[in-house]
């Protein structure tokens, strides 16, 4: 049983990922067509067609690697300066910019003069190349609210789980209660698991966070009120000061960083799954993407640490980069867990979704071949236009970003090394779930 729900796992987790390929994509087909380019193919994945049908002028396929997929839009690049395609060069750089330029006009026909991606305004060509990671967006910003709204997280509750024996710093070595330690003040004053705090000193508790914080913050006595099989309490207990982790902005404990002299009343909050309001979703939400493009901006740093993982038997860091295998191995893993079927299809939402950020954060790159390489080439273009015009000199006309080819092929080179290098570590070391 277990095999067959990782497969199942692994399966849906592939088909979510043609989804958001298919979605991106509808993006750039939609718009192209609305603005008048002619899109001569819209296919999901790459290498050998499976499945192919025409619409119109549109081909639509399927391709046997579902690990991406393209909206061909003719005449991404302009003619050069003598308004055609000139012969191969000897130069490998020129070369480059050349057979860009000849891939862009093959299937340029009769009545296409008009209809190509180069002519359209800088404006229009940004939507088009936005639109596709806009579509990745909003499909991530729709799951993580049906994740979030729908089945919920996991999170530290206001009903005590334990309670602490006695005041230890949180710098401690080990977590028993050293000799002549004074009590823990939530013990002294009659805290018992179960406890669920609903005021602390008059302030209603919804959170636990607010709870952590107000404790945090007191000195000396302060009133809580418990509910305790179905009857309300009132304890005095006086909060100790104590020495406690430094937390991040999320709430999180950072490593080897504490507080000294914080409020401390000494418990462990029971956790459970919680749905969150629209507006603390949105607080969520604002966080993961912050998180997300942190994370893409450290992916250099992580290399090394990648690198071993794979090829000298390293220990995989948890939050190492994952390629399309290593998450539906997750994916997998996710299905296979033994817990409630609700929080299964939430944390395939929950990964789906994360993996749509991903895809939206990745094409907004400024670089070429991504999308952002593209509406960077637009607004240069507009930008030159604009300074000839104020300077009175002729239209310098659309910016070649076939010229920057060779780039984009380094780009596309070191993108690829790197799939590479996840894909081997994913295979060989595999990032876990459990």
């Amino acid at each position: 049983m277990t095999l067959f729900m990782t497969i199942l796992g692994i399966v849906v987790f592939v088909v979510g990922l043609l989804f958001s390929i298919a979605w991106h994509e509808a993006g750039h087909l939609i718009t192209g067509k609305m603005f008048g380019v002619r899109v001569p193919q819209y296919m999901v994945g790459f290498g050998k067609t499976l499945w192919s049908r025409k619409i119109g002028e549109t081909e639509y396929g399927l391709k046997a690697i579902p690990a991406g997929g393209y909206c061909r839009l003719i005449g991404m690049f302009p003619p050069d300066a003598s308004g055609k395609v000139q012969a191969r060069s000897t130069s490998p750089w020129r070369s480059m910019i050349e057979d860009a330029r000849e891939a862009s006009y093959e299937e340029v026909g009769p009545g296409d003069e008009d209809r190509m991606f180069y002519q359209r305004k800088p404006w229009q060509r940004t939507i088009i190349m936005l639109a596709g990671p806009f579509m990745n967006l909003v499909l991530a910003i729709a799951l993580f609210a049906v994740f979030l709204m729908g089945f919920g997280i996991n999170q530290p509750s206001t009903t005590v789980s334990s309670v602490s024996e006695c005041v230890v710093s949180a710098d401690a070595k080990t977590d028993k209660c050293p000799e002549n330690a004074p009590d823990a003040p939530g013990k002294a004053a009659g805290l018992r698991a179960g406890d669920k705090i609903v005021s602390y000193n008059g302030t209603k508790i919804t959170g636990y966070d607010t709870l952590r914080d107000l404790i945090r913050k007191t000195e000396g006595q302060a009133t809580i009120v418990v509910e305790r099989k179905g009857e309300q309490l009132t304890l005095t207990p006086t909060i100790a000061r104590n020495k406690v982790a430094k937390l991040d902005s999320h709430g999180a404990p950072i490593p080897g960083q504490f507080l000294e002299n914080s409020g401390f009343l000494g418990f462990s909050p029971a956790s459970g799954i919680q749905r969150q309001s629209a507006s603390q979703s949105v607080t969520y939400m604002t966080d993961m993407v912050d998180n997300a493009f942190h994370s893409m901006l450290r992916i250099p740093q992580k290399v090394p640490a990648l690198w071993g993982a794979a090829f000298q038997g390293d220990d995989r860091d948890q939050d190492s980069p994952v390629g399309v295998v290593g998450a539906a191995r997750v994916g997998g893993e996710v299905a296979a867990l033994d817990v409630p079927a609700s929080q299964r299809v939430g944390l395939m939402i929950f990964i789906i979704a994360g993996f749509n950020l991903s895809l939206f954060l990745f094409n907004m790159l400024p670089l070429l071949p991504l999308d952002g390489g593209h509406v960077v080439g637009a607004w240069w273009e507009s930008i030159r236009r604009r300074i000839a015009s104020l300077r009175k000199r002729p239209d310098p006309g659309p910016f070649d970003v076939a010229k920057l080819m060779p780039v984009a092929y380094v780009v596309a080179s070191i993108f690829i090394a790197f799939t590479v290098l996840v894909l081997i570590a994913d295979l060989i070391n595999p990032v876990k779930l459990t």
